[in-house]
């Protein structure tokens, strides 16, 4: 299994976000960075059926289909672990992103389908991590995982996720599982970073450690904003995801001049602080963080390397 025994990580420690693959990542330069990704030890990727059906002119899949193309051009296939989710919007075939309160998406036959499309995309054979994206609170939890073990059954998946759940239907899922006989989820991804932390609370943070959970969280970098990049007013303004980072903008500052200060301490950038400080917390083995160019990615990779002392990292926690 990919994340079992201690949460065993392949290659190094980051899942690289595909969420911009197919969107600001194109073309070679999108290539560059999976090349680089790769080069630098990089085996873990994420993705979606719905990236990135919320730009204009695409439809979802957008990003399966360019990781699909460079799997085939890499030749590296055999060493990197896939993951990828369904469940978040309506069937990509439809070429609309639909409705996000389709519980429907969780019906055992639309889950097949929805599998064999992305494996048509990524040009391979088999899933490495496959995540329900999203809860439907309203479905029985026994349906998302009857849903999910049904594809499992096929032997395309290597292993089941979940996404967006919160600690209660978590629960639940793996008690059914277990008393059915079902596959569990294995790994959780939820949001979670330094200005954003609700999503993994204590409650989850328990659960996934006594479970052999393991977390890999989305928007580690709350969509940019963690880069320092957002600091007066007029930056909120301006790039592919200004409108998600305003939520941080009376909240943030506190958390940024702590980053700031540590940066000044150690020399790091504060995309590697604040990813340094994510994989310190419980149940969290890799951060998810993508990048749209090699420089970028180059920014992102610096936390590997560097160790945070436990004073930093208690400043870090109780900056928000």
């Amino acid at each position: 299994m990919l994340l079992s025994g201690h949460h065993a990580i392949a290659g190094i420690p980051l899942v690289l976000g595909g969420n911009v693959f197919g969107w600001t990542a194109t073309g070679e330069e999108g290539f560059a960075v999976l090349d680089a990704f790769y080069e630098a030890g990089g085996r873990m990727i994420d993705t979606a059926d719905v990236y990135s059906a919320w730009v204009p002119g695409n439809s979802g899949g957008d990003s399966e289909a360019f990781l699909g193309q460079w799997l085939t051009r890499s030749g590296v296939r055999e060493e990197m672990r896939i993951h990828t989710k369904t469940g978040m919007w309506s069937d990509r075939q439809q070429n609309s992103p639909g409705s996000m309160g389709d519980p429907g998406l969780y019906e055992p036959q639309r889950v097949l389908a929805h599998l064999d499309a992305t494996l048509e995309r990524l040009q391979i054979d088999k899933i490495d991590l496959y995540y329900a994206h999203r809860d439907f609170e309203e479905l029985e939890v026994s349906q998302i995982v009857d849903a999910f073990e049904g594809a499992m059954q096929t032997g395309k998946i290597g292993e089941l996720g979940a996404s967006n759940f919160t600690a209660d239907r978590l629960k639940a899922a793996l008690d059914y599982a277990e008393s059915a006989g079902a596959t569990p989820f294995t790994v959780l991804q939820n949001q979670h970073n330094l200005v954003a932390r609700d999503d993994y609370g204590p409650d989850l943070q328990a659960l996934c450690t006594q479970r052999d959970i393991a977390m890999l969280p989305f928007f580690g970098l709350a969509a940019g904003y963690l880069t320092g990049k957002y600091r007066k007013p007029e930056d909120f303004e301006q790039g592919s995801r200004a409108y998600r980072v305003k939520d941080y903008a009376e909240s943030g500052p506190p958390v940024l001049a702590v980053m700031d200060d540590i940066a000044a301490e150690t020399g790091a950038s504060l995309p590697a602080i604040a990813l340094a400080w994510l994989v310190s917390q419980p149940g969290i083995p890799a951060p998810i963080a993508s990048a749209r160019n090699v420089e970028q990615l180059e920014t992102l990779l610096e936390f590997t390397r560097l160790e945070l002392t436990d004073e930093q990292l208690a400043r870090l926690t109780n900056a928000l």
